[in-house]
């Protein structure tokens, strides 16, 4: 996280299409090379081209965050085509929605794979290579409303999201002495493409969640990729700790 005029390096996890390809590009624009993982990097086709049209270096990497193998290899590739990461973006994360008393053991154990661990354990990977090399920089996890306010049926999800900001909270203590930022975004209700189709087909339900954010419309793409290039930015270099709250009031009431 120095400054803009010297190229930096950033690697973005779940970064085929929406919030992780946005950001994947806004930060090609900062003036990053950037990482971008999928389970499949056949996926990320569109996402390197944004990235290139930046002038940056983009690089498609493989990545399944619910196995520590993949994990670790993930890194290792970056670091050895990019020589040093500056910036980690965790947003690799599933969705469930079921009511509590319906969610099995499975299906809360799958989602707090991607959501929790995975982050962790990324983050991890990240504050032990900038720890060893004695390098500034970021760390930024993709958390959500969700785990911020109560919502039926959405608990796995929720819960897993709260985790992820006091993770942010515990990561920022610990790596303060190494100069690690450590952040979190939360969104709220964002419109990608595959939920505006939902909304489109049920108009009634997509007013209604309209009406409980103050500025009556939904978070999109690109209000989170600038809310992450902000955190990435000198402009943050005295935050630490946060979880950037970016929902347009919702949590406000």
């Amino acid at each position: 996280m120095s400054d803009n005029k010297q190229r930096r390096t950033a690697l973005v996890t779940g970064a085929s299409y929406g919030i992780g390809a946005a950001i994947a590009e806004v930060l090609a624009r900062d003036g990053y090379d950037v990482a971008v993982t999928e389970l499949k990097t056949d996926a990320l086709t569109e996402t390197l081209g944004k990235i290139t049209t930046h002038g940056a270096r983009g690089h498609a990497v493989a990545l399944d965050t619910r196995s520590q193998d993949s994990v670790e290899a993930c890194m290792h590739e970056v670091i050895k085509t990019f020589v040093q990461v500056d910036l980690l973006v965790n947003n690799a994360g599933v969705l469930s929605r079921k009511a509590v008393v319906d969610i099995t053991r499975a299906e809360w154990q799958a989602v707090m794979d991607v959501n929790l661990t995975g982050t962790f354990f990324m983050s991890q990977q990240m504050g032990r290579h900038l720890i060893a090399t004695k390098r500034k920089g970021g760390i930024i996890s993709i958390a959500s409303t969700h785990g911020v306010v109560g919502i039926a049926n959405t608990s796995a999800y929720g819960i897993s999201k709260a985790g992820i900001s006091h993770m942010t909270r515990m990561l920022a203590i610990e790596w303060a002495e190494h100069g690690i930022r450590v952040h979190a975004i939360a969104p709220g209700t964002t419109e990608t493409p595959s939920r505006k189709a939902s909304f489109d087909a049920d108009p009634k339900r997509r007013q209604t969640l309209i009406e409980r954010i103050p500025f009556k419309r939904f978070c999109t793409e690109a209000d989170v990729a600038s809310a992450a290039s902000y955190l990435a930015s000198l402009a943050a270099d005295y935050v630490t700790g946060q979880t950037l709250l970016v929902d347009g009031g919702l949590t406000s009431y």
